[in-house]
């Protein structure tokens, strides 16, 4: 009986623990130490090993506080979801190692605040990284053939972390490019974009994550997954809204941020009502934009929408 009581009681610490920890440990613990590195000049080893260890605490905060224990289960996606995660993780890695030479290209003037202390260099390039990569998706949702790229990220049926990483890598680079582009013109250090590329992944892990955190308040104002959701639902103008990557403060200038409390998602949710049998494996995916069937056109809400989600005022 004892053990017992002393094994519930542990369980429940751990669930309180990823409710109430997991997103500031992801945020501000892996985002620290990150920044530490590169302040002290630590090799992009380091930083590769911080991210794999960010993919194991997201596995264990899904496993340990799911939101729908079903997303648990891998539904032959497993091996695809890993694919676009490594292929879009090596195009950032080798984006920030190419920041030199990119720099020398685009850079107009090196006004960087470089004497500014790293964690606030590192939060100027999430604020304007986050402008960029959040018009850049608002875009995808009304510009066709942005939208054929896209699509490959909304063809999810479960949510997830690792679903924040599997994109097309031509809409990857899209985005980081508009994200990025500014600070290069104005002399991003690599370092900062070796710190900004991890808060990215971090991010996106969050933002996808089945884990039932919490956050409070500041649901309203941070991209996470309790608001993220409402953008995955699968009807046409009922999921065009946030679109923020780290904030939602876009959407709320835009008048596309969303949120009801009482929503409760499940699979039947997600994915495309236009496009229900897009392709799952990623080769497939990777070559659907590129075919005549790979535009969707969008469809109007139909009766499984009116339970979407109300917009705030």
């Amino acid at each position: 009986m004892g053990t017992t009581t002393i094994s519930t009681g542990s369980g429940r610490l751990l669930r309180a623990g990823v409710r109430y920890g997991y997103a500031p440990a992801m945020l501000i613990g892996i985002n620290g130490i990150g920044v530490a590195l590169t302040s002290a000049g630590a090799g992009k080893i380091w930083l590769l090993a911080l991210l794999a260890a960010a993919i194991a605490i997201s596995f264990a905060a899904e496993r340990l506080l799911p939101y729908d224990r079903d997303w648990n289960r891998p539904s032959g996606d497993g091996g695809r979801d890993a694919a676009h995660t490594f292929v879009n993780e090596a195009l950032v890695l080798g984006s920030v190692a190419a920041v030199p030479a990119l720099a020398a290209v685009v850079s107009v003037a090196d006004i960087w605040p470089h004497s500014w202390p790293m964690w606030t260099q590192v939060l100027l390039a999430v604020v304007a990284a986050d402008a960029g990569i959040t018009l850049v998706h608002y875009a995808s949702h009304k510009v066709g053939l942005l939208w054929r790229f896209h699509a490959v990220h909304h063809s999810v049926k479960r949510f997830y972390g690792l679903n924040g990483l599997m994109k097309h890598p031509v809409h990857q680079t899209v985005e980081m490019t508009a994200g990025v582009t500014p600070l290069l013109v104005v002399g991003l250090p690599v370092d900062v974009a070796s710190a900004l590329a991890l808060a990215v992944a971090v991010q996106l892990l969050l933002q996808h994550s089945n884990a039932d955190y919490r956050i409070g308040p500041a649901k309203h104002v941070l991209a996470l997954n309790e608001g993220h959701r409402f953008h995955h639902l699968k009807w046409a103008g009922i999921g065009d809204v946030n679109f923020g990557l780290f904030t939602l403060l876009w959407d709320h200038l835009l008048g596309t941020y969303s949120h009801d409390p009482a929503r409760r998602f499940t699979s039947d949710d997600l994915g495309m009502a236009a496009k229900p049998h897009y392709p799952v494996r990623y080769l497939e995916q990777l070559a659907e934009p590129f075919r005549a069937r790979g535009a969707c056109a969008p469809e109007p809400a139909v009766d499984g929408a009116a339970s979407g989600p109300v917009p705030a005022s």
